[in-house]
Parts: structure tokens; C-alpha cells; sequence
């Protein structure tokens, strides 16, 4: 029986690298982007509040995405 090439599952470590390192983060930006919409609509003088630190968090969730795509550039 023959095994896996040492190609084919680096690119299938790539493959998922990148997925959930994508995936993550996305739900994270989406989540954190529809609570403060939610709270802007609730109370329309927080949005002057909320957004500075909706866009910190929005940046730090898509460094994790970062991290993911330079440890898949990494891979051999």
C-alpha cells in the first residue's frame, strides 16, 4: 500500500492552515462587526464610542488570519 507523498500533505496542511485560519477570524470580524451595529442602533450617540474599538478588535482578529497565511508560507 502506498503512503502519502510528503507534497501531498503539505499542501493538504496548507490547505487547512489556511481554512481554519481564514474561517476563524472571519466569524470573529462578522460577529464583532453586528454586535456594534447592533448597539449603534439601540443607542445612536455610542457609535462615536464604539467604533475605535470595533476597529482595534476587527485588526487583531485579522492578524490571526496574518499569523495563519505566513506559518502556510513557512510550510515545506
Amino acid at each position: 500500500m502506498e503512503g502519502l507523498s510528503h507534497e501531498s500533505v503539505v499542501v493538504m496542511a496548507k490547505a487547512f492552515a489556511m481554512a481554519v485560519g481564514g474561517f476563524a477570524p472571519a466569524l470573529a470580524i462578522g460577529r464583532l462587526v453586528a454586535k456594534a451595529m447592533e448597539s449603534i442602533g439601540r443607542n445612536p450617540e455610542s457609535a462615536g464610542k464604539l467604533f475605535v474599538p470595533m476597529l482595534l478588535g476587527a485588526a487583531f482578529a485579522e492578524a490571526i488570519a496574518i499569523y495563519a497565511l505566513v506559518v502556510v508560507f513557512t510550510l515545506k
